[in-house]
């Protein structure tokens, strides 16, 4: 009777049970973390109901109302949208030094709310290796290149698919003896040579053939009339982005790169007073070194291939060589259609009057490019290697990284590294046994971690068959992205408040911790959302670090984008707030009436 009274008091509604007594909710809810608390429910062993049940008041809340937000589907000519490169916009700005290729994001009246679809017929790329040679013509549907580079082996169309021979404007035998011939003239086989950038990069035959040997590239082009050639890189399972030498620094901190190359590249590298010479030696290491060939090298016997003068193609390399000492580079070599230069690995000898000012070297998140030669930290010797020397590849990745051991990072030890280290190879161990596909190998091939910190991730997965974009947000508390490369590994500088440098569907997977508390009151987190949408593959997934709070209302949205997903606990048990949000994107493209691509890439 006091039972029946009870609910007559409270409207006279009986609620329906939320859980069966034999499922056990994996989203707890504390106050604060606990130590020492036990192995996650996850594991344990019995039927887990992952959808949480961590709720506040939802009239204290808009967002968690319990119908999910849903987002519509862009039309189908967006499927290759890139909103910080596209085209039409691009006409609106300076054509001089190609300032017009580099990024013009759109502003919030332009920003697109929808969901990018990939095109109609799209298949899920091949596996690697053999995607390196071979990519789907439904994914990328662009003919243009198999025509323009027909000659060099760039690309070949046949049937239902691309297939990639490995060659290059300057290697039409391949990129392999290309490679091998650059090998004849520095040690690529000792380890001190890990990371590489190159500038151009065609369809990335460079870089793809040096994952071999284990140098990991970085190869960057613009979105020019060279249509989808970064996408066909990152088809490839090949790191690229999309990228220009204009008038900003490229998006990494000074000293990244052992080695950089320039292949027919067509950059004018002696204009504009040298400066993009300047930004090469800005990011290559002390020491690195600089590979050039194609115009105007060796260019007595290609100068009438090239439609120029003798004379011009003179003045040319006379140009480079001049600019390349006032930076007080060595040229080492010039070989056949090859040459090498070598940055110092100091600048104790280096007499020259056109030092950068003060400004941080690692700045570079549209910062303008400096004509001047940036200043390498200082050394009490001419046998020291400014800003510290790094291990050989692989002990370089688990060794402490020169500028932690300088103390350069602010609150970053040599112990804070190694536990976080430690702490990283826990937790993707961890990740797998929830994922098991991030265990078998060549179930993903592209991963972007969206705040890398000192790159724990990537470093944890270095045994599998895949490669890691290690993100360092620009609003970071610290900048850690020169630790990133001095491990071995690669990434970038990034605003989550606007779209990537890249293509749609770049990513298999996708990581981010704590990435949505970094961003409040930055930016909507739906717009985040729908970029990551736009860059993930139909079926990739996403695993996100965050608050329970966090997490409760990111399931939502991505709910409302057909994603599949629950909210696990946190490895060391569910007294941790931290939790871990799964989910995988659904299989998706645009209608088969939408043939043609958005009107700005193909006008």
């Amino acid at each position: 009777m006091s039972y029946l009274l009870g609910i007559w008091q409270h409207g006279g509604r009986i609620a329906p049970a939320s859980f069966s007594t034999t499922t056990v909710a994996a989203v707890s809810c504390p106050s604060s973390p606990a130590k020492g608390s036990s192995s996650s429910s996850a594991s344990a062993g019995v039927s887990l109901d992952f959808e949480s049940h961590h709720r506040q008041d939802d009239t204290a809340d808009a967002e968690l109302d319990d119908r999910p937000r849903t987002y519509a589907a862009c039309a189908g000519n967006f499927s290759e949208y890139t909103p910080c490169e596209d085209v039409q916009r691009s006409l609106r700005f300076d054509r001089t030094r190609l300032i017009y290729r580099e990024r013009h994001c759109p502003d919030k009246t332009e920003k697109v709310k929808c969901r990018v679809p990939a095109p109609y017929g799209y298949r899920i790329p091949f596996r690697w290796p053999a995607s390196r040679d071979l990519a789907w013509y439904a994914n990328v549907p662009h003919k243009e290149l198999t025509v323009e580079k027909a000659v060099q082996n760039w690309i070949q169309y046949q049937g239902d698919r691309f297939r990639f021979p490995g060659g290059g404007t300057m290697f039409p035998h391949g990129a392999s003896a290309y490679i091998d011939d650059i090998g004849e003239l520095i040690n690529l086989k000792d380890g001190s040579i890990r990371t590489a950038i190159d500038t151009g990069c065609g369809v990335a035959s460079w870089g793809a053939y040096l994952l071999s040997r284990n140098v990991l590239t970085m190869s960057f082009a613009p979105r020019d009339t060279h249509e989808a050639q970064v996408q066909f890189a990152l088809e490839r399972g090949v790191p690229a982005l999309i990228g220009v030498l204009a008038s900003k620094r490229l998006p990494y901190p000074s000293r990244a790169f052992d080695m950089a190359h320039c292949s027919r590249c067509l950059i004018p590298w002696a204009e504009s007073g040298g400066t993009y010479l300047m930004e090469v030696d800005r990011v290559l290491r002390p020491g690195g070194y600089w590979i050039l060939s194609g115009p105007p090298i060796r260019w007595r016997k290609y100068w009438r291939g090239w439609n120029r003068t003798q004379d011009d193609l003179r003045s040319e390399q006379n140009s480079i060589e001049r600019v390349a000492r006032s930076l007080c580079w060595t040229k080492l070599i010039e070989k056949g259609d090859i040459s090498v230069w070598q940055k110092p690995t100091n600048h104790l000898q280096c007499k020259v009057n056109r030092f950068c000012p003060t400004q941080d070297p690692d700045t570079a998140w549209y910062t303008n490019m400096d004509t001047c030669l940036t200043q390498l930290p200082e050394v009490s010797g001419d046998e020291e290697v400014a800003g510290g020397q790094v291990a050989k590849w692989p002990a370089r990745l688990n060794a402490v990284p020169p500028r932690i051991s300088g103390g350069t990072v602010p609150g970053i030890t040599a112990e804070t590294f190694q536990t976080d280290a430690e702490l990283w190879k826990r937790r993707v161990s961890y990740y797998k046994t929830v994922n098991n596909q991030l265990g078998q190998a060549g179930r993903y091939r592209n991963l972007l971690d969206m705040n890398a910190h000192l790159g724990g991730f990537a470093a944890a997965l270095v045994e599998d068959p895949v490669w890691v974009m290690n993100v360092v947000p620009v609003e970071a508390p610290v900048n850690t992205l020169g630790v990133v490369y001095e491990r071995g590994l690669i990434g970038t500088y990034q605003s989550w408040c606007e779209a990537m440098s890249t293509y749609p569907r770049t990513y298999d997977f996708i990581h981010a911790d704590s990435l949505f508390t970094l961003y409040k009151d930055r930016c909507d987190a739906d717009d985040i959302l729908l970029e990551m949408d736009r860059i993930l593959r139909p079926e990739g997934s996403v695993i996100l670090r965050d608050d329970v709070d966090v997490l409760v209302k990111l399931k939502r949205m991505l709910d409302g984008m057909n994603y599949d997903s629950q909210i696990v606990d946190h490895e060391d048990g569910p007294l941790v707030r931290q939790k871990l949000l799964f989910a995988v994107k659904s299989y998706w493209t645009a209608p088969s009436t939408s043939n043609h691509r958005r009107s700005s890439t193909s006008s």
